[in-house]
Parts: C-alpha cells; sequence; structure tokens
C-alpha cells in the first residue's frame, strides 16, 4: 500500500513517526510520502514534501498574516497528491489545512483515514458535518471525544494516546545534567512552545523568573524548528542553558515546569512533573477565541481530568509574578503538590496503557485491506 501522510506542526511530526514505523511492521509493502518533519522523515526514509517548519501557523492573526503561504502549500500538495495518486491519505490533526486536503482527495476517490481528531469539540463544532462528509475513518487519543462523535451518529476508533507510545519507548539519559553541563541545583523546565509567536509572547516571562528562583537553574527545552543563537535574543547574559531534542529528559529531571498549552502539557502530566499552565497570543486572537471556544480549559490535562487539575495563566492573569507564586507552592507547598501528583494519578487512569500508534496501525491497515478488496 501507498500511504500519504500529512502532519503539520512538531507533535504530529513525533505521532507521525510513529505510526510509520507502526505501519512498516503491519503492511510489509508500504510505501510513504510524507508532508512533516524530521522525525517522519527518519521513520519513512523520506524527505518532505513540504517540512513542518513551514506550516504551522497559530491564532487568527497569524494565519491571517500567512494566508499566502497556507494557498501556496495546498496547491503544492494537492498537485502532489494527484501526481502519487496514494492508497490512502493519512491525516494528522492540524485541521485548518488537513480538512481542505481530505475534502479534496475524497472528491478522486482516496481512501481518507484521520489520526488524532480535530479539536472541533473546543470551537467550531459545526465541522463535524464536513468530517463525516469527507473522512472515512477517525482515529481518537482523547477518551471524551468517542462520546462528542456519537452525539453525531459518527462512530469513531479510539486507540489511546500516542503520547504514552513515546514516553514508554524513550530510553532516559541518566547523564543528562552532566552531558548539558549542569549543575546539581534543581531545575525549573520551560518550555515555551514550538511556534514563533508562541516563543516571542512567553519566553521573556518565563525568562524573568531567573530573579525569582535563585537556587533553581532554569532549563529550555528548545524546538527543532530554532537553533540557539535565537534563543539567546531572549536569555542574553543570564546563565540559562537551552537542551534540544531531550524535553522528556528534562522534565524527568524537573522539579517542575511552566508548560505552553498544547501537547506538551500532557507530556508534562504523563511524566508527573508539577506544572504551571501558561498562554499568551495576539490581543485579537485572544478576544475571538473566548468568544468562539467552548470548553472550560485550555491545558489537555484538566481537559481531560474535567477538572482543574494544574493551574492556568492566560493573557493578562500570565505574568512572571503570578507564575512564581504557583510556581513556588508547587516546591515548597507538600500539600499542594501532592494534590496535583494525585490528580495526574487519575490522568494516567482515563488514558490507559500505550499502543495507540499500533493499534491505529491495524485498523487503517485493516480498512485499507478490506475496502480495496
Amino acid at each position: 500500500m501507498k500511504y500519504y501522510l500529512i502532519a503539520g506542526e512538531t507533535s504530529g511530526d513525533l505521532h507521525g513517526a510513529n505510526l510509520i514505523k507502526a505501519l512498516k511492521k503491519e503492511d510489509a509493502e508500504a510505501n510513504f510520502r510524507i508532508v512533516g518533519g524530521d522525525q517522519m522523515s527518519g521513520a519513512s526514509g523520506q524527505t518532505p514534501l513540504i517540512h513542518t517548519s513551514e506550516m504551522a501557523f497559530m491564532g487568527f492573526v497569524e494565519v491571517v498574516k500567512n494566508l499566502g503561504k497556507i494557498r501556496k502549500n495546498l496547491k503544492l500538495v494537492k498537485e502532489d497528491i494527484t501526481k502519487e495518486n496514494p492508497d490512502t491519505l493519512i491525516l494528522i490533526d492540524f485541521p485548518g489545512f488537513n480538512l481542505k486536503i481530505a475534502e479534496f482527495a475524497k472528491k478522486r476517490g482516496i481512501r481518507v483515514c484521520y489520526y488524532i481528531s480535530p479539536k472541533i469539540w473546543a470551537w467550531n463544532q459545526g465541522r463535524v458535518h464536513k468530517i463525516k462528509r469527507v473522512v472515512d475513518h477517525m482515529f481518537c487519543i482523547l477518551p471524551f471525544e468517542v462520546d462528542f462523535y456519537k452525539k453525531y451518529n459518527y462512530a469513531v476508533d479510539y486507540v489511546g494516546n500516542p503520547l504514552l507510545d513515546a514516553i514508554s519507548q524513550h530510553t532516559f539519559n541518566a547523564s543528562f545534567k552532566q552531558d548539558n553541563e549542569l549543575n546539581e541545583r534543581p531545575i525549573i523546565a520551560l518550555l515555551p512552545g514550538s511556534r514563533q509567536m508562541e516563543i516571542e509572547k512567553l519566553l521573556p516571562v518565563m525568562v524573568d523568573l531567573y530573579y525569582l528562583f535563585p537556587a533553581h537553574q532554569l532549563v529550555i527545552a528548545g524546538a527543532p524548528n530554532f537553533d540557539e543563537y535565537y534563543y539567546q535574543r531572549y536569555i542574553g547574559d543570564l546563565p540559562i542553558k537551552v537542551v534540544f531534542q531531550q524535553t522528556y529528559d528534562l522534565l524527568k529531571h524537573a522539579e517542575a515546569a511552566v508548560v505552553t498549552s498544547g501537547t506538551a502539557t500532557l507530556e508534562t502530566g504523563i511524566l508527573k512533573v508539577p506544572q504551571v499552565v501558561v498562554y499568551k497570543a495576539n490581543k485579537l486572537t485572544v478576544f475571538l477565541a473566548r468568544r468562539l471556544v467552548k470548553v472550560e480549559f485550555i491545558s489537555l490535562v484538566n481537559l481531560i481530568n474535567g477538572f482543574l487539575s494544574v493551574r492556568e495563566f492566560i493573557q493578562e492573569e500570565c505574568d512572571t509574578r503570578t507564575i512564581a507564586d504557583e510556581l513556588g507552592e508547587l516546591i515548597t507547598n507538600k500539600e499542594h503538590r501532592a494534590s496535583v501528583l494525585e490528580n495526574y494519578d487519575i490522568l494516567a487512569e482515563k488514558l490507559g496503557s500505550p499502543g495507540a500508534s499500533e493499534k491505529a496501525a491495524k485498523l487503517i491497515v485493516q480498512y485499507s485491506s478490506s475496502e480495496t478488496n
């Protein structure tokens, strides 16, 4: 079978890579064409048609600013799909782009599988009707998504969460501190996100924590689409380290973390690191989001648990002093810290066991084979 996979951001690249590895085990004849990042490239042995670094734009304003590039990318992918004519198209999250591609592929009789459902339960729930029309098989990674789709008489497959796969397969580096020339002071991990807008808004706020936690060392999880020089403009002369491709090791060694809302909040929860969740964006983006988004929380930990398990600070509340107050509580208040860790136990129970990539791959191959025959 020929599989065409599209992931538009860093987290999707990770899950796409694990799915490719699982597909290879299920289908000895599998070959791949990808739109993704370095990890999908490594897993498939293919060069991406478009790299994720040229794809991810977050927020209403940022999308509008980059409409020209988005249109160009859509045109390029559509032309390539027509040329390659894959048996199965596998879309990974990234709905603004991928649902347009799904519609295009469906009209051409190409089987459409969607791995990691768009978060339509959060806003623009009307998109469920388009999904029912253009997506043949939806594979969900959040437990509550099954019930959401059931309300619309759309049967989906829950495969578990692929972050459990990625973390369970990771070999932790016992020499992490030594290899990165870190001292023995406890670590506060800073995860400012992988998008330029996130980093520009949040990293200055995070870096200023240096002055409030002199007994700790701050370490930044760098995104693979930026280099150390990029981060240095925010760090200046402060002795704050940046580590790349070592986020899980950083979290494993951290006493606490400050995490930008997104996939990283769930990774931090799975690794049981007490965290403060933060988010800042363009004022217009946040203004519109507050009127359109239909969920109570922004972090996946809180959304999955269904209650406030970790503190969230958004926009005006997201300042260094407020973050520092909660961070201090997580570090020094034993009862508060224990409460967060108990909430992580509830999260682990809801998520279940690893194996999402394998389950999704089995179903994709099963559906592809039965529908072809």
